[in-house]
């Protein structure tokens, strides 16, 4: 497994299909405008949906923070995605990396050696990963610390 990434280190790129089915690459994105990935475990389970539905509630926020783009990742395939989505009517794509390729690019650890992690990537507008987020339980605390890392960010461009 590929070393974890790190605040500091420029994000990685990579390619996986969206709820649409369209092939979204994260280099469009990446580099241009903030960025925040959210790694979750899967599709309609308790604590997900509470974490997915609390990016939405705040994708305002993020948006008037640089235009910061919100991207969901887990290994659900692109049909759960868009039943998921359509069903909380989610404002940003969900990315399906079904064989965890990109899970593992990015070091995504498993939780008990088995569940997929929970781990929220914030990018700034050059590229570089200005926080991590890991809490397998504490979802709310992955939007807050996003939007938080965020601010500070675009603060310091002032």
């Amino acid at each position: 497994m590929p070393e974890s990434v790190r605040i500091g280190d420029l994000a990685p790129g990579f390619s996986l299909p969206s709820e649409s089915g369209e092939i979204v690459d994260i280099r469009d994105y990446i580099g241009r405008k903030p960025v925040v990935l959210f790694f979750y475990p899967g599709d309609n389970t308790p604590v997900c949906t509470r974490e997915v539905c609390a990016f939405r509630d705040s994708y305002g926020e993020f948006m008037n923070i640089d235009g910061a783009d919100v991207f969901g990742i887990s290994s659900d395939p692109v049909e759960s995605h868009k039943r998921f989505s359509s069903k909380y009517n989610l404002p940003f794509k969900l990315l399906s990396d079904e064989n965890g390729a990109v899970r593992e690019l990015y070091g995504v650890p498993k939780t008990l050696g088995i569940l997929p992690g929970r781990v929220t990537y914030v990018i700034n507008g050059r590229g570089i990963v200005i926080r991590i987020i890991s809490s397998q339980l504490g979802y709310k605390k992955h939007v807050d610390e996003a939007i938080r890392a965020l601010r500070l960010s675009d603060d310091q461009k002032m």
